[in-house]
């Protein structure tokens, strides 16, 4: 059978470890066989044999008890967790009595997470710098081995070829995968010098700093906008009853008493108030006309034609590296396809979060969910009304301007009519900056966490002086 993809395992092996007796090819791959055996042969030891604590949520009728709460216990899901990291921007929360009663999912500093459902495999670290108390739901395993393996090595591995592949081995399941916590606990982990161990845990400590760098230096733009417009320490009202005419609400086209509510009207009156060095335009003045996106049911592939979707969105920005690929063969309208400069717009399920395009996505398509303006570059630089709207300015227009029930969305007259905060182009390169410095701090965050991934698989693969090497190439000081 030599050059065929097939592999020959006898029966005591297929047996061994093989709780549900898989005798499926998939589970038998070339890779999978090589890779375990690699580790096999490098003396690695599986997580219950280390002592290692894995937990989940518990029974999944506790899901009863919690309900979701605009502030209190951070509670993170499957979606917040991407690329190795959890965003706590898009964050719900639950009460401290229900993080009380949830105590099995309660996430604990030096703790590895890891996602058993939906899109497996997707990995983080608590870390000192996270919000504590945190829970989790039940999508999410807690891996603890404080005291028995350093948990950024494990961080790392996990998150390296040879963790990704195995949990690609163990997923069960056709349409909705899993993997459960007896499949976890006979996760193979290497085990390395002391040496190598502090150098990767190092790295992920530079990673993870950058990262927060990033975030406040994004917060810092967002908060310097708002000083300039009158609305740092502006609070919205929120009014108990109030009063509109028959005319207000023909004109506006909407009877409903939520884009009536007087805290929109307070904060336009305060930005016009404090207006010296800008001007208020309505979005429609700034921009080509706006388009919307194409349909999304489409056959996705290796290589070919990026295509953008909400889904793939990581604060606020596209991964080119990760976003999703069409044939290049697929025929896209010129309006269903975004250029160097081009801003999209969320339309639906989470609206408003506008995302400036750079030229490594030129020429990519789009979801249906989003809509595009072409900005005059003249007039305004891409960067800052994506900042504009991101920010709580943009945001409540958002939120006055949207329609639907259950499912919100936003139209392009809507968008249209959005008011952005405009100075000349050096008043908004002042905001620029700083979120400039934000994406290089990220950006090098990103090349450290490849680092030590790759660090781990050259260590496993050729030897840990090799992965030392690397690894001082590879994070050598950045200008950044």
């Amino acid at each position: 059978m030599e050059g065929l993809e097939a592999t020959e395992v006898n029966l005591n092996y297929a047996l061994a470890k093989n709780d549900i007796f898989r005798i499926d090819s998939s589970y038998f791959q070339k890779i999978f066989l090589q890779e375990e055996s690699v580790l096999r042969e490098k003396g690695s030891k599986r997580l219950y044999e280390l002592g290692a604590s894995v937990k989940s949520f518990g029974a999944y009728s506790l899901n009863n008890v919690v309900d979701y709460l605009d502030a209190g216990v951070p509670f993170i899901r499957g979606v917040n967790m991407k690329n190795g990291r959890v965003s706590f921007t898009d964050m719900l929360f639950i009460s401290k009595e229900a993080h009380e009663l949830l105590w099995k999912s309660e996430v604990k500093e030096g703790m590895v997470l890891l996602s058993m459902s939906g899109t497996i495999g997707d990995v983080a670290i608590a870390t000192t710098h996270w919000p504590y108390p945190i829970n989790s739901n039940q999508d999410i395993a807690k891996i603890d081995v404080q005291g028995v393996a350093n948990p950024f090595v494990l961080y790392a591995y996990l998150l390296s070829r040879f963790g990704q592949n195995y949990l690609r081995r163990e997923a069960r399941g056709s349409v909705q995968q899993h993997v459960f916590l007896s499949q976890i606990e006979q996760l193979e982990v290497p085990k390395f010098g002391a040496a190598l161990e502090v150098a990767i845990q190092r790295v992920l400590e530079d990673s993870e700093c950058r990262f927060l760098t990033a975030d406040q230096y994004i917060k810092a733009s967002e908060s310097k906008l708002l000083s300039t417009l009158g609305l740092d320490t502006w609070t919205p009202p929120e009014a108990l009853s109030y009063e509109r005419s028959s005319r207000e609400a023909f004109a506006a086209g909407r009877f409903d008493a939520e884009y009536f509510q007087p805290k929109y009207e307070e904060m336009i009156s305060i930005v016009k108030k404090n207006r010296d060095d800008y001007e208020l335009v309505q979005m429609g003045e700034l921009s080509q006309p706006l388009k919307y996106g194409c349909s999304d049911k489409l056959d996705y592939i290796e290589e070919g034609r990026a295509f953008l979707r909400i889904a793939d969105l990581e604060n606020k920005r596209f991964n080119e590296k990760a976003v999703l690929r069409v044939s290049s063969g697929i025929e896209f309208s010129p309006s269903e396809l975004v250029a160097k400069d081009d801003v999209l717009i969320s339309r639906s399920g989470t609206l408003g979060i506008a995302v400036p395009i750079g030229e490594e996505l030129d020429g990519s398509s789009y979801g249906s969910y989003f809509i595009r303006s072409r900005p005059d570059t003249n007039r305004i630089l891409p960067e800052y009304l994506s900042l504009a709207i991101n920010s709580l300015f943009g945001k409540m227009q958002v939120e006055q301007m949207n329609t639907g029930g259950i499912q919100t969305n936003l139209t392009i007259p809507a968008i249209e009519s959005i008011l952005i905060p405009v100075g000349n182009i050096c008043w908004q390169q002042k905001f620029v900056d700083m979120v400039i410095d934000s994406l290089m701090q990220r950006e090098r965050a990103g090349e450290l966490l490849t680092a030590a991934k790759c660090a781990v698989e050259i260590a496993i693969e050729d030897s840990e002086a090799a992965a030392l090497d690397w690894l001082q190439t590879a994070c050598l000081p950045s200008t950044s």
